[in-house]
């Protein structure tokens, strides 16, 4: 799905992005719902970019990628940590394009996402590379999501990445067959 956003476009600064778990839902400008092997996925697209809400008998697990103002906590290149009953998995990374190359990319993610049933993307008014994207699925019990968060002033591109799934029990021997 593709929206357009009606608002300012003030995310103006890959470096000003934070990462944060366990955030109430803030404002969304616009949401995806879905449904992925009986949990609940909730795709929201924020002022200051994204929020990810997953919801099923394990309990929720709340994800924020934003400009977050008095935020400490600057965006990760990666985190591996125990969220409740979950394993829970982040990386990010920003690259720098060329003009010509961000447009190519940005109009790339944008077709990626738009058509995608479980994906979710905004444009920013202003301009038409402005936009954060987002795309989502499930695979054998493990929940995935990608986002893209385009600042075409600077040519930067963050993508971030996320899996969460059920948390692996140790085994306290080996098992004989």
């Amino acid at each position: 799905m593709l929206t357009t956003l009606n608002t300012a476009y003030s995310d103006t600064r890959a470096a000003d992005l934070a990462w944060a778990l366990g955030r109430e839902p803030l404002p969304a400008l616009a949401t995806l719902d879905l449904e992925l092997q009986g949990a609940q996925l909730q795709l929201r697209l924020l002022g200051a970019s994204h929020q990810v809400l997953l919801q099923e008998e394990r309990g929720l697990c709340s994800e924020t990628v934003a400009c977050i103002p008095g935020s400490s906590t600057p965006l990760p290149l990666g985190v591996a940590k125990r969220v409740d009953d979950w394993e829970y998995e982040f990386a990010a990374r920003v690259e720098v394009l060329p003009p010509g190359a961000f447009a190519g990319r940005a109009q790339e993610l944008l077709a990626l996402v738009s058509d995608h049933p479980q994906g979710l993307a905004g444009v920013f008014p202003g301009s038409p590379h402005a936009f954060t994207a987002m795309l989502a699925r499930c695979h054998e019990g493990q929940f995935h999501w990608r986002t893209w968060h385009a600042y075409p002033q600077d040519g930067q591109l963050v993508a971030t990445r996320t899996r969460v799934g059920a948390r692996v029990a140790a085994h306290a021997g080996a098992v004989r067959a």
